[in-house]
């Protein structure tokens, strides 16, 4: 499987798109911490990662922010765990969840420092 995001994102339609970012944030919230500094810098990778793709336009600021709102208000309601079956089954194929949990790594990993939480997670 290829690193490259172009690559990695090819094959995702909208459903996977979304399942993909909410994976994103549920590993940055993995360690019970998701502050506006944290949110605005997934939020840039995620854009950075899009950069280049079909979905440059659909991870834009905004629907990305309505993205992250609603990730996070599906987690606060039904629980982390809950979430992190649905993207699992939204995401289904083999690659789809290798590309999930790779980009899922780079964001435990941004602050270089890997918390048992994150690797949990992980």
């Amino acid at each position: 499987m290829s690193n490259d995001p172009a690559e990695l994102l090819k094959d995702f339609d909208g459903a996977k798109l979304e399942a993909l970012v909410e994976t994103m944030y549920l590993a940055a919230d993995s360690d019970g911490e998701f502050s506006d500094d944290e949110r605005a810098e997934l939020a840039e990778s995620i854009r950075a990662i899009a950069e280049g793709t079909d979905h440059a336009a659909t991870l834009a600021a905004e629907p990305l922010a309505k993205m992250l709102d609603a990730a996070q208000a599906a987690s606060e309601e039904q629980g982390r765990d809950k979430r992190l079956e649905a993207v699992k089954e939204a995401l289904g194929d083999a690659d789809a969840l290798k590309a999930a949990l790779a980009l899922a790594i780079r964001v435990t990993a941004a602050d270089g420092i890997m918390r048992t939480s994150e690797r949990e997670f992980i």
